[in-house]
């Protein structure tokens, strides 16, 4: 039985079922418990490979177009030509086919990364690169507020309930994040799980892309704290509003204001704290 929730019999997908002693003070119970698998993802953009991240090895084209947008490799969905994903002994190879011009801002950048899970920093080259282009929210990306009603601090509550609720993965192993998008009355209607909260959000931002859904049609919601790194992938996405459910950074919140990004945190229960922008969000 598993210290999350009591899967019994088989493993979910994504998941081991591993042997396990369970303790409770002078007791000792053997046994198995679930655990997330967290598996090597090498990202290989027209035979060359950009990135090595660790995830969860579920939704891995909706994985792949996500970072592809999210890292600004592609500017637009119609340039990813095609996505393979292939299975070996040591880990998972995503083969991404792009266009030539996307190829090449890819050589010129010259970023090469082995991640830990959903690293959104490793193998930058200096510190002058990550304040001219990690950092500073990009023009591209500012935008106003789209014109429609605030939204209300219940459909908040209710997009953050809701995604506790489709947490399968989470349930089974207690080990993994969500990013979940929501429409405006706050029902969810998209959900992806990972080990890395980076990961869970490109994930939705690809699954999104793939159906052609304008971001901004609703907003998201992660059970993670705002980082920088998820308010850059969140705006660059086109969403609105990002919705955390615990602290977002100082330096995420410059990014926020600066991106045009609504940001609020502690989105728990009956109450939440805006940090950016609160002209997308009703008073009560």
């Amino acid at each position: 039985m598993n210290a999350a929730e009591p899967f019994l019999g088989g493993a979910p997908e994504g998941t081991r079922r591993l042997p396990a002693s369970r303790c409770s003070g002078s007791l000792v119970e053997e046994g198995s418990e679930l655990v997330a698998d967290e598996v090597p993802v090498a990202l290989v953009y027209n035979g060359i490979t950009h990135a090595v991240m660790l995830a969860s090895p579920l939704d891995l084209e909706d994985f792949a177009l996500g970072f592809t947008l999210g890292e600004r490799i592609v500017r637009q969905r119609r340039d990813v030509y095609d996505i393979d994903v292939e299975h070996t002994p040591r880990g998972i190879a995503i083969a991404i086919e792009i266009a030539s011009g996307a190829l090449a801002r890819m050589k010129g950048a010259r970023i090469a990364r082995t991640g830990k899970t959903g690293c959104g920093l490793c193998g930058v080259e200096s510190l002058d690169y990550f304040e001219r282009e990690a950092c500073l929210p990009d023009p591209r990306d500012a935008r106003t507020a789209p014109a429609m009603a605030p939204i209300a601090p219940a459909a908040l509550q209710r997009a953050m309930a809701e995604l506790a609720a489709r947490q399968q993965l989470h349930r089974a192993t207690g080990a993994v994040h969500a990013a979940g998008w929501a429409g405006l009355d706050g029902g969810l209607l998209c959900v992806r799980e990972d080990v890395g909260r980076h990961n869970a959000l490109d994930k939705l931002v690809g699954a999104l892309a793939k159906q052609d859904l304008a971001a901004d049609a609703g907003f998201a919601v992660v059970t993670s704290r705002a980082s920088f790194e998820m308010v850059q992938k969140a705006a660059r996405a086109g969403f609105g509003l990002l919705a955390a459910i615990s602290a977002p950074t100082a330096l995420a919140v410059r990014m926020a204001e600066g991106a045009g990004l609504t940001l609020a945190g502690f989105v728990r229960g009956n109450r939440h704290v805006v940090y950016s922008h609160p002209q997308r969000l009703a008073a009560g």
